[in-house]
């Protein structure tokens, strides 16, 4: 199955970050958003994206409210090390779907990021951001 066809079956983390990455990069200079340079999702390559989505479907299925799971881009490729954490902080029901709230981290060249997004559990078993 083409990788394109594989993208949509994958935690919505990565599309999240994905499209972060996009506007930051091709809006930062049109909308004089230089700040947001070498900042670490303007080094994260797909490989990257793959492992940070692993590591939040992991912490999302496996750590209590609180609990840190250490993620890192060692094996991706990418010539820039980033690693962070993903802390689930909340946890509970929306529309009858259980749902947690997750502080994301990057690291890379001195620079970190932090995203706090909202995912919930499908039927499928895979978490997908709620909307906010």
């Amino acid at each position: 199955m083409p990788s394109l066809h594989r993208a949509p079956a994958r935690a919505c983390i990565r599309t999240t970050v994905a499209v972060a990455f996009a506007a930051a990069s091709a809006g930062a200079f049109a909308a004089n958003l230089g700040f947001l340079n070498n900042t670490p999702i303007t080094y994260m390559k797909q490989r990257d994206l793959q492992a940070l989505n692993k590591a939040a479907q992991t912490a999302l299925d496996t750590k209590k409210d609180g609990e840190s799971l250490d993620w890192n881009n060692e094996g991706t490729g990418n010539t820039v090390a980033i690693n962070g954490t993903v802390t689930p902080h909340e946890t509970f029901d929306s529309d009858g779907l259980k749902c947690r709230k997750i502080t994301l981290v990057a690291n890379a060249k001195g620079q970190t990021q932090t995203w706090a997004p909202t995912a919930c559990k499908q039927a499928d078993g895979k978490w997908k951001l709620k909307k906010q």
